[in-house]
C-alpha cells in the first residue's frame, strides 16, 4: 500500500512539474516575442523594458493594486572606480547627489518631500555599483520621480555643502571603526593584490577627502561625476500602480535629460590575491568574542554561467547541513556553530568561492584539523557529487519556487530589478535567479578543479590571536598576520574518524508533491475553532496569493520563562539545544521551501513553521517531539553556554547608540532582564539545572495556536491534537499575562553608561502618558513631522554625527518619541544643548503648520500603517501580533489609523510641549560622561508601576 502511495505522489509530481515547465516555456516564447520579461505564473504585474535615446535602460512595473510606488537607479560605478589619491570619492558623490539640484536647490527638499508623502529613501555604494532608491505613496510617484531624476541630470554640488558632507562621511567611518566586520574587511583588502582596486579604502574620511586650498575637493568631485556618471551605465526600475504607458511617459520626460558620455564600465582583470601569496592563512585580531574561519578560492567570474549556475550547484553541496554533511560532522564534533558556502565578490572578470564558518573555542584551537577535512569533503563531491538526479532535484525546487513566487515590497522589487538589469538581458531579469537550464557536469568539474590547497586563502578572526609580528591596517588599526600554508598538510585524511562520517546528502524527502489550493473563500480574519487541552485554536483559510503555502504559530507561554534572569537564560539554552537537535534532519525541509524557527520570548517559547503546506505537518510533528523530550548533552551545553556568555559580553562592545537604546528597553519592559544579570546567570547554570528546567518548563502553560493559509479547518484541528498529545499531556493550564512598560517618573531621568568607544552615544526617550490609541496616534504623528527637520538640523546643519534620527520609540503599545545621536566629536552636553535648541525652534514650525500640511503628514503615517499586505507571511505575522496583545477583532491598525486621522493640532502641540519641551516622562541615556550610573537608576526604575491603559 505504501509503495502505491509513493507512485501516486510521484505521478502527481511529474504532472505538476510538466505543467510548471510548460508554463515557463510558453511564458518564455511570449516574452522573447514581445521583449517583456519572463514572469512567474503567480505574478499579476505588467512589465515593459525600454531604452531611452540616451542609452538609459529601464524596466517599468505596473502593479494595479499597489499603494506604494518606488524607483531605483543603479549606476555601474562604485568604490572600485575611486582614483588612487581620492579613496572614498564614489561614496562621497553618493552623499552629495542628495543635496540639491538646479530645479530643487534646497538641500533637504527631496528628503522632506519623500518623508511627507509616506516614503523613505536611501542609497549605498558597492565595489562596482551605486544604488539610489526611494518609495512613496503611489499618487505622488510623478513629482518624486521629477526630483529623483534631477539628482542625476543636474546636481548642484553646492560649495558650502562639500565640507559639511565630508564631515558626515567621516562620521560614518568613525562610527564603524570598532566594528569587527569593517576591521576584518580592511584586513582582506590589506592582503589582496595591491594592483586590484579592491585593495583601496572605500568609505573615505577627512584625510582621503581632503579639502584645502592646495587640494580642493569640489573640482575632483565634479570631474569624477562628469567622467564616470553616464546614462548608458545606468539602469532604472520604476514600480507603481499606474499603467505602463503612464510610467513610460513619466520616465521619458525626465530621465532623458541625463547625459550620455558613452562610457564603458571599468574592468578589473587583476586577480584578487597574487599567485605568489597563495596558499596562505591570514589571522586577524577581533575586538569582540567572535571566531570565524573562511576558505576563499579565487575562481573565474561566474556571471556568464547564470543559466546553469555551477557555483550554486557546488555551494549547495558544500553548505548542506543534513546528516553527514561537512557542517553536521563539524558541529557534532563541537568545532563549528554555522557554515555557509557561496560566491563572494564577482567582478565579471574574477570571483571567489567562499566557505565560511563560525567556530567554537575548541574549533578555533583545532582550525588546522578542520582545513584537511574540508578538502576531504571537496574530494567526495568531486568523486561522487556530480549527479544528474541531484541536479534535477535542485532544478525542480527552483522551478517550484519561481512558479509560486510572492511579491516583495515595491522598493525592494525596484532595487533588485535595477541591479539585475546590469547583468541579465531584459527577458530574463525576473527568472534569472531561478534558472537552471541544463545539467552541466563539465562546468561543475571546472569549478571543483579550482578548489585545491594550492589555490587557497584562509582568513581567521580570533579574539586572542597571539600574533608574533603583526601588521596593522591603515584606517582601522586592525592587527593581522599572514602565514604561508603547506599544501601537502591539507591533503589526506588527517582526521580519519571525522572523515569517515562524511557523506553526501540523500534525496530530499520534503520536495512538495501536492501543490493544489484548498477549496473555499479566503477568510478576512481568524476565527476561534475552540480549545484543545487548554489551547485556543485560531484558524484562517487564506489562498488570496494563489500560493499553496501556510504558516502555523504555536506559543507555549509559561510563567517559568521569565521568573528570573536565570530562567530566561535557561530558556535560551533549552531552545538552542532544540534547534541544534533539529537542524540536520530539518535542513532538507528548508531547501524544499519549508521554514521554521523555535525562539524564546518574554512569555515563553514559540514555534513558527511556514512554507508549502503539503508536508508542513511532518516538520511540525518532529519539532513538537523534540520540544517534549530534548536531547541534552554536556558538549552542547558547554558550547551553547559559552556562546551565550560571549554574546552577552559582546554587548559592551556594541555601538554607543545600540547600548543606550538597549538600556531603555531592558530597564522599562517588565520581564526583560539586563545584560549583567543574564551574564552572571549564564556563567553559573549547569547541565543538571537545564535538564530539570526542561521538565518543569511546560508544567504550567498558557498555549495558543494560529493556523493560516492554504489549510482546512480539519487540518488545523488535527495539528492541535498533535500539540496536545505530544506536548501538553501533562501540563496544567495557567494564565501568563503580557508584559507591560514601566512608567517613568515626572521630569527627566538621566543615566550615564561606561562605554569603550571614541564616539558619544545619546538616546532621549520621551514616554507617553498612557497606551490609548489616541495617545499612540499623537506620538506617531509627532515623530513623522519631526523626523526630517531633526535629521536636517542635527546631522546636516550641525554635523554632530552620522547616526542621527528621531523615531517613534513605541514598545508594547506604549507610545514614545526617541531622539538618537552618535557623535565622533561632541559631548553629551553639547548634543543635549543642540537637541533642546532644536526643540524650542521647532515649536514655532509646529505652530505654523497648516491644516493642509498636517493632513499630508497624517496620510503619510496612515499609508505606512495600512500598507498593503504583499505576502502571506505579512498577514500571518500581523494576525499573530494581534493574538499576542489580545486584540481579537484584528483591527488595531484600523483603530490607530482612525485615531491618527482625528488628531487635532491643539492636541499635537500639547503632546509636543509635555513630551519634548518639558520632558514630562523622559529617560536620557548617554555615554562617556559622569552622571547617575546605570545600576543606581535601574534599581529605581524596576520599582515603577506600568504605564496606564488610558
Amino acid at each position: 500500500m505504501s509503495t502505491g502511495k509513493r507512485r501516486t505522489a510521484r505521478s502527481h509530481l511529474i504532472v505538476t512539474n510538466v505543467f510548471v515547465l510548460l508554463t515557463l516555456l510558453l511564458g518564455s516564447a511570449v516574452a522573447l516575442a514581445t521583449g517583456a520579461p519572463v514572469k512567474s505564473p503567480n505574478d499579476d504585474n505588467q512589465y515593459r523594458f525600454i531604452e531611452l535615446d540616451n542609452g538609459l535602460r529601464t524596466i517599468l512595473v505596473s502593479d494595479k493594486d499597489a499603494d506604494k510606488a518606488a524607483a531605483s537607479m543603479n549606476v555601474a560605478v562604485g568604490s572600485g572606480d575611486d582614483p588612487a589619491d581620492r579613496e572614498g570619492l564614489a561614496h562621497f558623490l553618493e552623499h552629495m547627489l542628495f543635496l540639491g539640484t538646479e530645479k530643487y536647490p534646497e538641500p533637504g527638499e527631496y528628503q522632506q518631500f519623500i518623508k511627507s508623502h509616506g516614503g523613505s529613501h536611501n542609497a549605498f555604494t558597492a565595489f562596482q555599483d551605486t544604488n539610489y532608491f526611494f518609495d512613496v505613496q503611489a499618487q505622488f510617484l510623478e513629482p518624486a520621480l521629477d526630483r529623483f531624476a534631477q539628482q542625476f541630470a543636474a546636481p548642484l554640488f553646492t560649495a558650502d555643502l562639500v565640507d559639511r558632507e565630508r564631515n558626515a562621511v567621516h562620521s560614518e567611518f568613525s562610527a564603524k571603526q570598532k566594528e569587527d566586520g569593517r576591521r576584518f574587511y580592511s584586513v582582506k583588502k590589506a592582503v589582496s593584490n595591491p594592483g586590484h582596486a579592491f585593495s583601496q579604502f572605500a568609505v573615505g574620511n577627512l584625510s582621503t577627502l581632503e579639502n584645502t586650498g592646495e587640494n580642493p575637493l569640489r573640482p575632483d568631485l565634479i570631474n569624477f561625476w562628469r567622467s564616470h556618471y553616464s546614462s548608458n551605465l545606468m539602469t532604472l526600475a520604476v514600480y507603481g500602480p499606474q499603467s505602463l504607458d503612464d510610467l513610460e511617459n513619466m520616465v521619458r520626460s525626465r530621465f532623458d535629460a541625463i547625459e550620455n558620455h558613452n562610457l564603458a564600465p571599468r574592468r578589473h582583470p587583476e586577480t584578487f590575491y597574487n599567485r605568489d601569496t597563495r596558499p596562505a592563512k591570514v589571522t586577524a585580531d577581533a575586538l569582540k568574542d567572535v571566531r570565524s574561519l573562511t576558505l576563499s578560492f579565487p575562481i573565474p567570474s561566474q556571471e556568464a554561467n547564470y543559466r546553469t549556475k555551477p557555483a550554486s550547484y557546488i555551494a549547495n553541496l558544500l553548505g548542506h547541513e543534513g546528516p553527514g554533511s561537512l557542517f553536521d560532522v563539524l558541529k557534532r564534533a563541537g568545532l563549528v556553530e554555522s557554515l555557509s558556502a557561496g560566491l563572494g565578490m564577482d567582478t565579471g572578470e574574477n570571483a571567489t568561492l567562499d566557505i565560511s564558518m563560525s567556530l567554537t573555542p575548541e574549533g578555533l584551537s583545532k582550525q588546522d584539523d578542520i582545513l584537511p577535512l574540508v578538502f576531504d569533503y571537496i574530494d567526495k563531491i568531486r568523486n561522487q557529487g556530480i549527479s544528474k538526479s541531484r541536479f534535477e532535484e535542485m532544478q525542480q525546487l527552483a522551478r517550484i519556487d519561481f512558479r509560486f513566487r510572492e511579491q516583495g515590497e515595491p522598493v525592494h522589487e525596484a532595487m533588485t530589478l535595477s541591479r539585475q538589469l546590469q547583468h541579465y538581458p531584459p527577458e530574463e531579469i525576473l527568472s534569472a535567479p531561478w534558472l537552471m537550464e541544463r545539467y552541466a557536469p563539465e562546468q561543475y568539474q571546472d569549478l571543483l578543479d579550482q578548489l585545491t590547497p594550492e589555490n587557497l586563502m584562509v582568513f581567521v578572526l580570533d579574539p586572542e590571536p597571539q600574533l608574533e609580528n603583526p601588521k596593522k591596517t591603515r584606517w582601522y588599526d586592525a592587527e593581522w598576520e599572514l602565514t604561508p600554508l603547506d599544501p601537502s598538510m591539507l591533503r589526506g585524511k588527517q582526521q580519519p574518524t571525522l572523515a569517515s562520517q562524511l557523506r553526501l546528502p540523500a534525496s530530499n524527502p520534503f520536495v512538495p508533491e501536492n501543490l493544489d489550493m484548498v477549496a473555499g473563500q479566503s477568510m478576512t480574519k481568524p476565527t476561534l475553532l475552540g480549545s484543545h487541552e487548554g489551547m485556543d485554536i485560531w484558524f484562517a483559510r487564506d489562498t488570496r496569493f494563489n500560493t499553496p503555502k501556510a504558516n502555523v504559530f504555536i506559543s507555549l507561554r509559561t510563567p517559568a520563562a521569565r521568573a528570573s534572569a536565570r530562567s530566561s537564560v535557561l530558556t535560551q539554552l533549552l531552545v538552542d539545544a532544540i534547534n541544534t537537535n533539529l537542524n540536520a534532519w530539518a535542513y532538507s525541509a528548508r531547501l524544499a521551501g519549508l521554514d521554521y524557527s523555535v525562539y524564546p520570548h518574554l512569555r515563553g517559547v514559540t514555534i513558527r513553521v511556514g512554507g508549502y503546506s503539503d508536508k508542513l505537518h511532518t516538520l511540525i510533528n518532529r519539532i513538537l517531539t523534540q520540544i517534549a523530550s530534548p536531547q541534552l548533552t554536556q558538549q552542547r551545553f558547554d558550547i551553547a553556554r559559552q556562546k551565550l556568555v560571549d554574546s552577552l559580553q559582546n554587548k559592551a562592545k556594541d555601538r554607543p547608540v545600540e547600548q543606550t537604546s538597549e538600556f531603555v528597553q531592558t530597564a522599562l519592559i517588565e520581564g526583560a532582564w539586563n545584560t549583567e544579570d543574564k551574564l552572571a546567570a549564564a556563567k553559573q547554570v549547569t547541565l543538571d539545572e537545564l535538564k530539570s528546567f526542561s521538565h518543569a518548563l511546560l508544567s504550567h502553560v498558557d498555549p495558543v495556536m494560529l493556523a493560516h493559509g492554504n489549510l482546512t479547518r480539519a487540518y488545523a484541528l488535527n495539528l492541535a491534537q498533535q500539540v496536545g498529545a505530544i506536548v501538553l499531556g501533562d501540563s496544567k493550564i495557567a494564565t501568563v499575562e503580557r508584559s507591560r512598560v514601566r512608567q517613568l517618573p515626572q521630569k527627566e531621568t538621566q543615566v550615564a553608561l561606561d562605554v569603550d568607544h571614541p564616539d558619544t552615544g545619546y538616546t532621549l526617550y520621551m514616554q507617553g502618558s498612557n497606551t490609548s490609541f489616541e495617545e499612540r496616534a499623537r506620538f506617531r504623528l509627532l515623530a513623522q513631522i519631526i523626523s526630517s527637520p531633526f535629521y536636517e538640523e542635527i546631522r546636516t546643519n550641525q554635523q554632530l554625527g552620522y547616526i542621527v534620527y528621531a523615531t517613534p520609540f513605541e514598545m508594547l503599545e506604549t507610545p514614545a518619541l526617541g531622539f538618537v545621536v552618535q557623535s565622533p566629536g561632541a559631548s553629551q552636553e553639547q548634543i543635549d544643548k543642540a537637541v533642546r535648541q532644536f526643540s524650542e525652534d521647532f515649536e514655532v514650525q509646529l505652530e505654523r503648520l497648516s491644516e493642509t500640511g498636517m493632513n499630508r503628514e497624517k496620510q503619510a503615517v496612515i499609508s505606512k500603517l495600512l500598507e498593503k499586505d504583499r505576502q502571506l507571511g505579512d498577514i500571518s505575522g500581523r494576525y499573530w501580533r494581534e493574538l499576542d496583545r489580545g486584540a481579537y477583532n484584528f483591527n488595531s491598525r484600523q483603530k490607530l489609523a482612525e485615531a491618527i486621522n482625528n488628531v487635532s493640532k491643539k492636541a499635537l502641540l500639547q503632546t509636543f510641549t509635555e513630551a519634548v519641551l518639558e520632558r514630562k516622562h523622559a529617560l536620557k541615556v548617554v555615554t562617556g560622561e559622569s552622571g547617575l550610573k546605570s545600576d543606581t537608576v535601574l534599581t529605581r526604575l524596576l520599582e515603577l508601576p506600568p504605564v496606564p491603559a488610558s
